[in-house]
């Protein structure tokens, strides 16, 4: 099945991916370095009258962001159809459409929003920085002290005399300012902070874990395009899923 970019970028919302495969020496060590059949992915964004936005990453600089005003590489939110165009003309890369369902409400907009404000403009890694990541994603994930955990030693140690319940009291606040702030949706610490470079499909990842979509505590660089792929059986929270590419069919510019 295939449709006209108009067509696709009328039917497109928010939380829809768009997955692309291209053929050139950097698609191709892309999809061999974290073992996909696609090598890029992107979300839709698509909010009240706002034209459809892309959220993604990239090296390319060629069209301004939509959330700063200003041309960067790394992480972005550029207009869909000319992101599409870029994609498919610039870069020799063809284009598919997978539909989120069923989609996406409110607090998960808003969910979208906290995400780009927290990512835009994070630099995207290097290849080896790449190929590292996607290798340490796939090790297995030691376990983590719940900030649960946290609280009730600290209640413990608080009941041990009022001058340490005092002190207890406040570290227990500032680890929870702390975990507030660095948080998206979400997403643990230990996530937000090594997003300090980020490629496409940590982006999606994490903005689906802030919709609530993706289950907490995955570290963002297991997730590779081919994740997003229909071929990967990719889970989804709350009986949502992903309906199967739709081949996008991209104008010549």
């Amino acid at each position: 099945m295939s449709i006209s970019l108009d067509e696709a970028v009328e039917l497109t919302r928010t939380g829809d991916l768009w997955v692309f495969r291209g053929r050139s020496v950097p698609d191709r060590a892309i999809q061999l370095t974290t073992n996909s059949p696609v090598n890029h992915v992107g979300m839709a964004v698509v909010l009240d009258d706002m034209p459809p936005l892309m959220w993604h990453a990239e090296l390319g600089r060629s069209l301004p962001d939509m959330w700063t005003g200003t041309h960067q590489r790394g992480v972005q939110l550029h207009d869909l159809r000319d992101a599409v165009c870029v994609w498919g003309n610039r870069y020799g890369q063809r284009g598919w459409l997978r539909q989120l369902e069923p989609p996406a409400d409110t607090a998960m907009e808003e969910a979208v929003l906290r995400t780009v404000a927290r990512l835009d403009g994070t630099p995207f890694p290097s290849t080896a920085q790449l190929a590292w990541r996607w290798a340490r994603g796939r090790l297995p994930h030691p376990p983590r002290l719940s900030l649960g955990g946290l609280r009730g030693r600290a209640a413990d140690t608080s009941r041990t005399a009022d001058t340490s319940r005092t002190a207890d009291t406040s570290r227990t606040a500032d680890t929870s300012r702390t975990a507030d702030t660095s948080r998206i949706g979400d997403t643990s610490r230990e996530n937000a902070a090594a997003l300090e470079t980020a490629y496409c499909a940590e982006v999606v990842a994490v903005t689906y874990e802030a919709m609530g979509l993706l289950p907490a505590g995955r570290r963002p660089n297991w997730y590779d395009p081919g994740r997003f792929w229909s071929g990967d059986d990719l889970a989804l929270n709350g009986g949502a899923h992903l309906g199967a590419e739709i081949e996008v069919r991209i104008p010549p510019r």
